[in-house]
Protein backbone atom coordinates (compact mmCIF):
# COMPACT_ATOMS: atom_id res chain seq x y z
CA UNK A 1 0.00 0.00 0.00
CA UNK A 2 0.99 3.22 -0.55
CA UNK A 3 1.48 6.33 2.08
CA UNK A 4 2.27 5.79 5.80
CA UNK A 5 0.88 7.10 8.49
CA UNK A 6 0.52 11.02 8.95
CA UNK A 7 2.26 11.58 5.27
CA UNK A 8 0.26 14.06 2.92
CA UNK A 9 -1.10 11.46 0.65
CA UNK A 10 -4.01 11.39 3.40
CA UNK A 11 -7.22 12.17 1.99
CA UNK A 12 -10.49 12.42 3.53
CA UNK A 13 -14.27 11.93 1.58
CA UNK A 14 -15.82 8.70 0.21
CA UNK A 15 -14.38 8.09 -3.34
CA UNK A 16 -13.65 5.11 -5.22
CA UNK A 17 -9.84 5.43 -5.00
CA UNK A 18 -9.82 5.21 -0.88
CA UNK A 19 -12.09 2.53 -1.16
CA UNK A 20 -10.14 0.65 -3.47
CA UNK A 21 -7.07 1.35 -1.04
CA UNK A 22 -8.63 0.00 1.57
CA UNK A 23 -9.95 -2.96 -0.19
CA UNK A 24 -5.78 -3.87 -1.31
CA UNK A 25 -5.49 -3.48 2.62
CA UNK A 26 -7.88 -5.38 4.25
CA UNK A 27 -7.20 -8.54 1.40
CA UNK A 28 -3.35 -8.50 2.65
CA UNK A 29 -4.80 -9.68 6.13
CA UNK A 30 -3.78 -9.80 9.98
CA UNK A 31 -6.16 -7.12 10.36
CA UNK A 32 -7.04 -5.16 13.93
CA UNK A 33 -10.09 -3.71 14.07
CA UNK A 34 -11.37 -1.07 16.65
CA UNK A 35 -14.66 -0.15 16.74
CA UNK A 36 -17.27 2.22 18.23
CA UNK A 37 -20.66 3.38 18.48
CA UNK A 38 -21.07 4.97 15.12
CA UNK A 39 -21.23 1.15 13.91
CA UNK A 40 -24.45 0.93 16.20
CA UNK A 41 -26.25 3.69 15.08
CA UNK A 42 -27.58 1.59 11.95
CA UNK A 43 -28.92 -0.57 14.29
CA UNK A 44 -30.62 2.38 16.45
CA UNK A 45 -28.34 2.72 19.31
CA UNK A 46 -27.89 6.29 19.51
CA UNK A 47 -23.52 7.59 19.58
CA UNK A 48 -22.32 9.33 22.21
CA UNK A 49 -20.89 12.57 20.45
CA UNK A 50 -21.75 14.89 17.37
CA UNK A 51 -19.59 15.02 14.29
CA UNK A 52 -16.93 17.37 15.90
CA UNK A 53 -16.70 15.00 18.51
CA UNK A 54 -18.21 17.30 21.24
CA UNK A 55 -21.01 15.46 23.28
CA UNK A 56 -24.85 15.04 22.14
CA UNK A 57 -25.69 15.26 25.57
CA UNK A 58 -25.04 15.40 28.87
CA UNK A 59 -21.60 13.09 29.78
CA UNK A 60 -22.54 9.60 30.60
CA UNK A 61 -22.96 8.44 35.22
CA UNK A 62 -19.00 8.72 36.12
CA UNK A 63 -18.49 4.87 38.58
CA UNK A 64 -17.61 7.08 41.30
CA UNK A 65 -20.73 8.83 41.32
CA UNK A 66 -22.40 5.13 40.80
CA UNK A 67 -20.81 4.00 43.82
CA UNK A 68 -20.97 6.85 46.11
CA UNK A 69 -24.65 7.93 46.37
CA UNK A 70 -27.88 5.81 46.38
CA UNK A 71 -29.77 8.42 44.16
CA UNK A 72 -27.14 8.54 41.34
CA UNK A 73 -28.04 4.37 41.18
CA UNK A 74 -31.66 5.05 41.18
CA UNK A 75 -31.49 7.69 38.65
CA UNK A 76 -28.81 4.82 36.53
CA UNK A 77 -31.23 1.86 37.19
CA UNK A 78 -34.77 3.64 36.50
CA UNK A 79 -33.70 5.39 33.20
CA UNK A 80 -32.23 1.82 32.51
CA UNK A 81 -35.18 0.19 32.95
CA UNK A 82 -36.78 2.54 30.28
CA UNK A 83 -34.27 2.32 28.02
CA UNK A 84 -33.06 -1.46 28.50
CA UNK A 85 -35.68 -2.77 25.66
CA UNK A 86 -33.67 -0.57 22.79
CA UNK A 87 -30.63 -2.30 23.39
CA UNK A 88 -31.89 -5.88 23.79
CA UNK A 89 -33.80 -5.56 20.40
CA UNK A 90 -31.40 -4.43 18.43
CA UNK A 91 -29.69 -6.41 15.76
CA UNK A 92 -26.75 -6.82 13.91
CA UNK A 93 -26.81 -4.16 11.14
CA UNK A 94 -24.31 -4.26 7.55
CA UNK A 95 -21.44 -2.93 9.37
CA UNK A 96 -21.70 -5.51 12.28
CA UNK A 97 -22.23 -7.68 9.30
CA UNK A 98 -19.18 -6.99 7.21
CA UNK A 99 -16.84 -7.13 9.78
CA UNK A 100 -17.91 -10.51 10.46
CA UNK A 101 -17.18 -11.07 7.00
CA UNK A 102 -13.87 -9.76 7.62
CA UNK A 103 -13.24 -12.78 10.19
CA UNK A 104 -14.88 -15.29 8.16
CA UNK A 105 -12.10 -14.74 4.77
CA UNK A 106 -9.72 -15.24 6.93
CA UNK A 107 -8.48 -11.30 7.39
CA UNK A 108 -8.98 -10.27 10.69
CA UNK A 109 -6.71 -10.57 13.32
CA UNK A 110 -8.67 -9.19 16.43
CA UNK A 111 -11.41 -7.11 16.67
CA UNK A 112 -11.64 -4.60 19.51
CA UNK A 113 -14.57 -3.07 19.94
CA UNK A 114 -15.96 -0.11 22.23
CA UNK A 115 -19.04 -1.20 22.39
CA UNK A 116 -21.31 -3.14 25.05
CA UNK A 117 -24.22 -4.15 23.07
CA UNK A 118 -23.06 -7.46 22.02
CA UNK A 119 -23.86 -6.98 18.01
CA UNK A 120 -20.78 -8.19 16.98
CA UNK A 121 -21.18 -11.60 18.84
CA UNK A 122 -24.71 -11.52 17.41
CA UNK A 123 -23.42 -10.91 14.10
CA UNK A 124 -21.39 -13.97 14.10
CA UNK A 125 -17.50 -12.34 15.21
CA UNK A 126 -15.60 -14.88 17.54
CA UNK A 127 -11.95 -13.24 17.15
CA UNK A 128 -13.31 -9.75 19.62
CA UNK A 129 -12.41 -8.31 22.86
CA UNK A 130 -15.58 -6.36 24.27
CA UNK A 131 -12.55 -3.69 25.46
CA UNK A 132 -15.68 -2.31 27.68
CA UNK A 133 -17.59 -5.06 28.72
CA UNK A 134 -21.24 -6.45 28.12
CA UNK A 135 -24.44 -4.73 28.89
CA UNK A 136 -26.49 -7.29 28.78
CA UNK A 137 -24.80 -8.72 32.07
CA UNK A 138 -24.90 -7.33 35.89
CA UNK A 139 -22.06 -7.64 38.25
CA UNK A 140 -22.52 -7.58 41.70
CA UNK A 141 -19.54 -5.58 43.65
CA UNK A 142 -19.70 -7.50 46.42
CA UNK A 143 -19.45 -11.05 45.70
CA UNK A 144 -18.53 -10.40 41.89
CA UNK A 145 -21.26 -12.90 40.77
CA UNK A 146 -22.61 -12.20 36.82
CA UNK A 147 -26.29 -12.44 36.04
CA UNK A 148 -28.16 -11.54 33.12
CA UNK A 149 -29.44 -8.22 32.66
CA UNK A 150 -32.73 -9.62 31.32
CA UNK A 151 -33.27 -11.29 34.66
CA UNK A 152 -32.83 -8.51 36.60
CA UNK A 153 -35.34 -5.96 34.29
CA UNK A 154 -37.99 -8.44 35.10
CA UNK A 155 -37.05 -7.77 38.76
CA UNK A 156 -36.78 -3.95 38.24
CA UNK A 157 -40.71 -3.61 36.52
CA UNK A 158 -41.90 -5.91 39.33
CA UNK A 159 -40.76 -3.35 41.73
CA UNK A 160 -41.17 -0.17 39.63
CA UNK A 161 -44.32 -0.67 37.53
CA UNK A 162 -44.94 3.00 37.37
CA UNK A 163 -41.74 3.28 35.71
CA UNK A 164 -42.38 1.42 32.60
CA UNK A 165 -44.79 3.45 30.55
CA UNK A 166 -42.44 6.48 31.46
CA UNK A 167 -41.14 7.84 27.87
CA UNK A 168 -38.02 9.89 27.31
CA UNK A 169 -35.21 10.75 25.20
CA UNK A 170 -32.87 7.57 23.86
CA UNK A 171 -29.43 8.15 24.72
CA UNK A 172 -25.94 5.79 24.04
CA UNK A 173 -25.92 2.23 25.74
CA UNK A 174 -29.45 2.00 26.69
CA UNK A 175 -29.85 5.37 28.60
CA UNK A 176 -32.71 7.41 28.53
CA UNK A 177 -33.34 10.94 29.48
CA UNK A 178 -36.88 10.84 31.67
CA UNK A 179 -38.23 13.91 31.99
CA UNK A 180 -39.16 15.50 36.11
CA UNK A 181 -38.81 11.62 37.03
CA UNK A 182 -39.38 11.63 40.90
CA UNK A 183 -36.33 9.24 41.13
CA UNK A 184 -36.65 9.03 45.00
CA UNK A 185 -39.60 6.87 44.60
CA UNK A 186 -37.49 4.31 42.21
CA UNK A 187 -36.44 0.79 43.85
CA UNK A 188 -33.16 -0.42 42.80
CA UNK A 189 -32.53 -3.68 43.68
CA UNK A 190 -29.75 -5.80 45.27
CA UNK A 191 -27.58 -8.58 44.49
CA UNK A 192 -29.83 -12.04 45.04
CA UNK A 193 -26.91 -14.14 46.10
CA UNK A 194 -25.42 -11.27 48.90
CA UNK A 195 -27.73 -8.02 48.67
CA UNK A 196 -24.66 -6.16 47.43
CA UNK A 197 -24.56 -3.36 44.84
CA UNK A 198 -25.21 -4.00 41.25
CA UNK A 199 -23.29 -2.20 38.49
CA UNK A 200 -23.94 -3.49 34.54
CA UNK A 201 -21.05 -5.24 33.32
CA UNK A 202 -19.60 -2.71 31.63
CA UNK A 203 -16.74 0.25 32.36
CA UNK A 204 -17.84 2.84 33.32
CA UNK A 205 -16.24 6.84 32.32
CA UNK A 206 -13.83 6.86 35.25
CA UNK A 207 -13.07 3.21 35.66
CA UNK A 208 -10.32 1.20 34.70
CA UNK A 209 -10.29 -0.95 31.54
CA UNK A 210 -8.84 -4.53 32.73
CA UNK A 211 -5.42 -5.05 31.95
CA UNK A 212 -5.69 -8.13 30.68
CA UNK A 213 -8.43 -7.13 27.99
CA UNK A 214 -5.71 -3.87 27.01
CA UNK A 215 -2.51 -6.40 26.83
CA UNK A 216 -4.72 -8.98 24.92
CA UNK A 217 -5.03 -6.09 22.19
CA UNK A 218 -2.11 -4.67 22.28
CA UNK A 219 -0.94 -8.19 21.84
CA UNK A 220 -2.73 -8.49 18.63
CA UNK A 221 -1.00 -5.32 17.27
CA UNK A 222 2.07 -6.77 17.32
CA UNK A 223 2.46 -8.68 14.28
CA UNK A 224 -0.40 -7.10 12.37
CA UNK A 225 -0.42 -5.73 9.17
CA UNK A 226 -2.62 -2.52 9.76
CA UNK A 227 -5.42 -1.61 12.40
CA UNK A 228 -8.79 -0.61 10.45
CA UNK A 229 -10.59 2.22 12.95
CA UNK A 230 -14.72 1.99 12.33
CA UNK A 231 -16.93 4.23 13.69
CA UNK A 232 -15.12 5.98 16.60
CA UNK A 233 -14.23 9.50 17.05
CA UNK A 234 -11.57 8.49 19.79
CA UNK A 235 -12.19 11.04 22.08
CA UNK A 236 -11.82 8.46 24.92
CA UNK A 237 -8.41 7.39 25.27
CA UNK A 238 -8.82 3.80 26.31
CA UNK A 239 -9.45 3.49 21.79
CA UNK A 240 -7.25 5.89 21.28
CA UNK A 241 -4.09 4.11 22.86
CA UNK A 242 -4.22 1.60 20.36
CA UNK A 243 -4.39 4.05 17.21
CA UNK A 244 -1.13 5.58 19.13
CA UNK A 245 0.13 2.17 19.41
CA UNK A 246 -0.21 1.02 16.14
CA UNK A 247 1.49 4.76 14.75
CA UNK A 248 4.48 3.75 16.96
CA UNK A 249 4.58 0.11 15.44
CA UNK A 250 4.65 2.01 11.77
CA UNK A 251 1.71 0.01 10.76
CA UNK A 252 -0.89 1.61 7.86
CA UNK A 253 -3.98 3.16 9.95
CA UNK A 254 -7.53 3.14 7.85
CA UNK A 255 -10.40 5.38 9.39
CA UNK A 256 -14.07 5.15 8.51
CA UNK A 257 -16.31 7.63 10.71
CA UNK A 258 -18.63 9.88 9.58
CA UNK A 259 -16.99 13.03 11.70
CA UNK A 260 -13.66 13.58 12.70
CA UNK A 261 -11.10 11.45 15.06
CA UNK A 262 -8.45 11.96 17.54
CA UNK A 263 -6.38 9.14 14.68
CA UNK A 264 -7.15 11.68 11.54
CA UNK A 265 -3.51 12.87 11.21
CA UNK A 266 -2.13 9.53 12.10
CA UNK A 267 -4.15 7.95 9.32
CA UNK A 268 -3.38 6.53 5.31
CA UNK A 269 -6.62 6.25 4.14
CA UNK A 270 -9.93 7.92 5.97
CA UNK A 271 -13.48 7.60 4.30
CA UNK A 272 -16.01 9.50 5.98
CA UNK A 273 -19.58 8.01 5.58
CA UNK A 274 -21.80 4.81 6.55
CA UNK A 275 -19.55 2.19 8.20
CA UNK A 276 -22.06 -0.41 6.67
CA UNK A 277 -21.74 1.46 2.98
CA UNK A 278 -17.97 1.81 2.63
CA UNK A 279 -17.35 -1.94 4.59
CA UNK A 280 -19.65 -3.87 2.07
CA UNK A 281 -17.92 -1.41 -0.78
CA UNK A 282 -14.06 -2.37 0.02
CA UNK A 283 -14.83 -6.20 0.64
CA UNK A 284 -16.93 -6.37 -2.80
CA UNK A 285 -14.63 -7.87 -5.70
CA UNK A 286 -13.01 -5.10 -7.85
Amino acid sequence: MSGAPGTSTQQTGDDAVEVDRLRHLLRGGEIVVLTGAGVSTDSGIPDYRDDEGRWKQSQPMQFREFTGSVLARQRYWARSLVGWELVATARPNAAHLALSELEQRGWLRLLITQNVDGLHSLAGSRRAIDLHGRIDRVVCLACGVLSPRASLQTRLIARNPNFVTRGGVARADGDVELDAADYDRFQVLGCEGCGGILKPDVVFFGENVPAQRVGEAMGALTGARALLIVGSSLMVFSGFRFARAAARLKLPIAVINRGKTRADELAAIKLAGGAGELLERALASS
